[in-house]
């Protein structure tokens, strides 16, 4: 009888599976999102919370804790450097796991499993609103001047001709003096 055997096997055996999951622990660490199957990014998130939540203190005995379980010392340096101050105040939840479809050769169903705290696309509506703040431009009189300036030498350059233009309105001028001429 299986009665309260919920540990997900994946198909492994228990060394296999326990390295399987040190690495891609690590590889969440280092680059905060991957990309996997559904199974493994839930049996994932059980194994790297009590993990993060192990690196809010950060003594030896902790570091030497997790370092047991991911065996990757950059991974552990970057989860007690950067990743633990930022999730201090998180209460638990530190992971996330977003469906994307089904895989083409195999159709199993593909996830992505990231860190709460490092999605740009959902804190980006956060920060791209804080980091939208209207400046206004200087107004001082040499930019006025230099503002005044600018149109007036733009409507001379309306107005000024090429010297193919100011032949033809001679030329116009001249002709239109000399039909009057003929008239009277």
């Amino acid at each position: 009888m299986r009665h309260q055997r919920v540990i997900n096997h994946l198909g492994r055996t228990s060394s296999h599976r326990k390295a399987m999951l040190a690495n891609m622990a690590a590889s969440l660490i280092i680059h905060k999102r991957i990309t996997t199957t559904t199974a493994k990014a839930k049996v994932l998130k059980t194994y790297v919370e009590p993990l993060l939540t192990k690196s809010k203190e950060d003594s030896t005995h902790s570091r030497r804790v997790v370092f047991s379980y991911l065996k990757d010392k950059s991974a552990v340096s970057e989860l007690f450097r950067e990743i633990s101050p930022k999730i201090s105040d998180r209460p638990g939840g530190y992971t996330r796991i977003l469906k994307i479809g089904n895989r083409i050769g195999d159709n199993a169903e593909m996830c992505i499993i990231e860190l709460v705290d490092y999605n740009e696309a959902m804190l980006g509506g956060a920060e791209a609103a804080k980091s939208k703040t209207s400046r206004r431009r200087r107004s001082s009189k040499k930019t006025g001047e230099a503002t005044a300036a600018k149109t007036k030498k733009a409507a001379s350059e309306k107005t000024k001709k090429t010297p193919k233009q100011i032949e033809k309105t001679k030329e116009q001028s001249s002709d239109a003096e000399a039909d009057t001429g003929k008239s009277e």
